[in-house]
């Protein structure tokens, strides 16, 4: 009996001498064949990377709605660049504060007149690269075009169809701007602009997540469901957080804009 425990005691040291031989002889591969040997044993060990990562999120998620997921990008990378889809999601966020910054502005300063687009004959310019602007008063705003005399109409027109609700009038090289007085009701009106803007925007989230998971799916016959698995929840996690940094965005820009 006691020798059958000895026996019992030493069988995991046994086991794992056995595996290290094991692992040591396809390090050592025959001349000619090292390079496929050691690149099975490197998707192996990538497989049971994501494996233990599967189950520890998993247990972790248990009893739980979510659960955390963070993949290494290098593990995954014949299949998906997850930089390039955090990028693209990012480019929407940023396009949506570009959107908050030129449009959705109370119009009692200079600034929401910078960055008009102008078209003029020799392309598009910005409307503060054009004209010096400056506020008379918190009614009237003044664009100075004596740096560019020939591009005075095009500015007027640009300002008259910037979807500002202004009216621009001509006097030589100046164009005065009157400011209307901001009432509540315009202010809600922003505040509505500003929501339909987010909505659009988590349209185009949504777009670039689907666009990621289906690249994702095209490997299904090549990875384990279990890798699978762990990409979408990967790119529901990138897309979800986006998606809460846009709300964060729409509830500051609605603060702003109804005081």
């Amino acid at each position: 009996m006691a020798l059958a425990l000895r026996c019992l005691r030493a069988l995991p040291s046994l086991l794992h001498r056995s595996c290290f031989a094991v692992t040591r002889g396809l390090l050592r591969a025959p001349r000619g064949r090292p390079a496929l040997l050691l690149e099975g044993c490197r998707q192996c060990g990538q497989q049971m990377l994501l494996s233990r990562q599967l189950a520890t999120k998993k247990a972790k998620g248990k009893g739980q709605s979510q659960a955390k997921v963070n993949i290494s990008a290098a593990l995954v990378e014949d299949i998906i660049s997850l930089e390039e889809t955090s990028e693209a999601m990012q480019a929407v966020i940023e396009a949506l504060k570009e959107d908050f910054s030129r449009n959705l502005n109370i119009r009692t300063s200079p600034g929401a007149l910078d960055h008009i687009t102008v078209m003029t004959k020799d392309g598009k310019f910005p409307l503060n690269q054009l004209g010096q602007i400056s506020q008379k008063s918190p009614q009237l705003m003044i664009v100075n075009m004596t740096n560019f005399p020939e591009s005075t109409a095009a500015a007027a027109k640009a300002i008259r169809e910037s979807g500002m609700n202004l009216n621009p009038e001509v006097d030589g090289t100046v164009i005065r701007v009157p400011v209307p007085r901001v009432t509540r009701e315009h202010r809600e009106s922003l505040a509505k602009l500003a929501k339909q803007s987010t909505n659009k925007s988590k349209e185009a989230l949504r777009k670039v997540r689907s666009k990621s998971i289906t690249q994702v799916k095209k490997f299904k016959s090549k990875v384990s469901e279990d890798t699978i698995w762990l990409l979408e929840k990967q790119i529901q996690q990138m897309a979800d957080e986006a998606a809460a940094e846009m709300d964060k965005l729409l509830a500051a820009k609605t603060k702003e804009l109804l005081g």
